[in-house]
């Protein structure tokens, strides 16, 4: 068990700074060529990993092209073209919305802003952080993921549990130039070391300055990864 640093702030960057050093080629994960193909990939990457949302979207974004196409899809079908995928009638269901929505209410463009995004079926916040970072060049928060909340807590980032308070914590002490990356790298990092059943300390990088060890019952606790 090691020992955080001073301030909060002071943890945050240096946590920031040793994984940079790390993973320099973090980045995001899903493969997408549009902003629709990236809304659908998140949507679908909720509880799933995105190696297994990857091999299925290959097929499905030769199938379907607009949101048009989604919209006017039968349930039936697109559930079907989704069935690897975790939740598959949820999600069929909440694209289907969400582009019918995208049609009516937005030209057919998927929108800008977090308030628009949100009041897409099936669009939280996570998803609606990674569409506005990764199709829009707008970073306004951070998307915190399982990794993230994860990580956040392990490392005495925050006390929190939910997404959204966790986020608000994570805003106050994370460098705002390092927003969008910092998302990358606790998913990077905890793929790779401190990961929810195996927490490999001896190989972490943050060892000497995290208050944790192995994991812990209580820390860890926090809700399932937000849609």
């Amino acid at each position: 068990m090691g020992t955080p640093l001073e301030t909060p702030e002071q943890q945050a960057a240096e946590v920031v700074d040793r994984l940079e050093h790390e993973y320099p080629d973090s980045t995001i994960s899903l493969r997408y060529s549009n902003r629709l193909e990236l809304l659908i990939a998140v949507i679908l990457s909720a509880q799933c990993t995105d190696e297994r949302v990857n091999k299925e979207t290959k097929a499905l974004f030769e199938t379907y092209e607009t949101p048009e196409d989604y919209a006017a899809a039968p349930q039936e079908e697109l559930a079907e073209a989704l069935n690897s995928i975790t939740y598959f009638n949820n999600k069929a269901k909440y694209i289907r919305n969400a582009c019918a929505r995208i049609v009516e209410e937005h030209d057919s463009e998927v929108p800008d802003t977090m308030s628009e995004l949100t009041d897409l079926p099936g669009v939280g916040r996570k998803t609606a952080n990674v569409v506005l970072q990764h199709g829009h060049d707008i970073v306004e928060g951070i998307v915190v993921d399982t990794h993230v909340q994860r990580l956040s807590r392990r490392l005495g980032l925050t006390d929190e549990h939910t997404p959204e308070k966790i986020e608000q914590d994570l805003l106050e002490i994370v460098p705002e130039e390092s927003w969008q990356q910092f998302t990358h790298l606790c998913i990077d990092h905890g793929r790779a070391v401190c990961s929810a059943r195996s927490a490999d300390c001896e190989a972490c990088v943050l060892a000497d300055i995290c208050p944790s060890e192995k994991g812990d019952s209580e820390i860890d606790l926090a809700s399932g990864d937000p849609w």
